[in-house]
């Protein structure tokens, strides 16, 4: 039997919010983004409680420090410093792993993912949705052509996997702590978290939001990490890029057997020799290099294959302030 005390507690027990940044280099912006981030909070703190989990992915600049200070006049902030820099998948994945809140949202300390937002994530949460992810209605501070190559990346890689990434939603989300649990589940190593948002599936609403430009500093996504984001997508979710060269061969092998029996046909009939040197050359160049790109997509899988099978952890804490 509860007694009325205890009743009274869980009456007003209030439900705890994570909130998840990873940083990379972002001493100038943190402040700026803590100020903002506290406004929203003291709207809702009367039936909320929060913890922030910084997570610092090996920055070189003085990001450690001055969340080691901000940390001084805010009891609720975690901070996780990772022993060097292993990408913002396995930042995310850590602040994740390590979070204790009923509902956890990600978020960059870039401000290009306003805070206020949050509000709008919990109240959608609490009409039952497990995940509330944000949807950019525009891309500010983004040169043209990552916006055409963003919006290409999401027509193929839905075009050829089995699970959908909406177009213009990233990690800015509110998950559940079910959700949360699930994502925890799922043991790869070679990460690409928003197919793996999306493969979990649950009820899931959308919040639209107007992208701002970085309020400081720039962004560590050059266009070769953007490539080599793009070749994780498109391999974390699909065999498609290796079936392709089984019906390519396909094509090439039937090609070069009609072509083979044209020549001799010609060669029967009318004593007609292919001249050859010129074409044979082409053609050799040809099937050449169509075999070196196929097997650099195999290569591309064999790397996954032998990067998963060493259980390397996706992270490692140096240290938890």
């Amino acid at each position: 039997m509860i007694d009325l005390q205890t009743q009274n507690h869980l009456k007003t027990k209030k439900d705890l919010i994570t909130i998840v940044c990873p940083c990379y280099n972002e001493e100038d912006s943190i402040s700026i983004f803590l100020d903002r981030l506290k406004i929203v909070i003291s709207k809702i703190e009367d039936s909320y409680s929060f913890e922030i989990i910084f997570v610092n992915d090996g920055s070189k600049d003085n990001t450690l420090n001055t969340l080691i200070d901000l940390k001084k006049n805010h009891s609720n902030i975690r901070i996780l410093n990772l022993s060097r820099n292993f990408g913002k998948e396995a930042a995310l994945t850590a602040g994740l792993e390590k979070s204790n809140g009923e509902a956890v949202i990600p978020i960059d300390a870039d401000l290009q993912h306003p805070p206020e937002l949050i509000i709008d994530f919990i109240h959608k949460w609490k009409e039952g949705y497990d995940v509330v992810v944000g949807k950019r209605i525009n891309r500010a501070g983004e040169t043209l052509i990552k916006k055409i190559s963003a919006k290409y990346f999401y027509k193929f890689h839905n075009s050829i996997s089995d699970v959908d990434v909406v177009e213009n939603v990233g990690d800015f989300r509110l998950m559940s702590k079910k959700v949360v649990e699930a994502l925890k589940t799922l043991p790869e190593n070679q990460r690409f978290m928003k197919g793996m948002f999306s493969w979990l599936g649950f009820k899931t609403a959308m919040v639209e939001y107007e992208q701002s430009e970085r309020k400081k500093g720039k962004s560590s996504f050059n266009g070769w990490k953007l490539w080599n984001f793009a070749i994780d997508g498109f391999t974390s979710f699909s065999t498609v890029p290796l079936r392709i060269w089984t019906y390519f061969g396909m094509f090439i092998s039937f090609f070069s057997f009609i072509y083979g029996v044209v020549v001799i046909l010609e060669a029967l009939l009318y004593g007609v020799e292919t001249p050859g040197y010129a074409t044979t050359i082409v053609v050799v160049l040809f099937l050449g290099g169509i075999q070196l790109i196929g097997i650099g997509v195999l290569g591309e899988y064999i790397g996954r294959s032998y990067m998963e099978s060493k259980r390397r952890p996706t992270y490692i804490i140096e240290n938890e302030y």
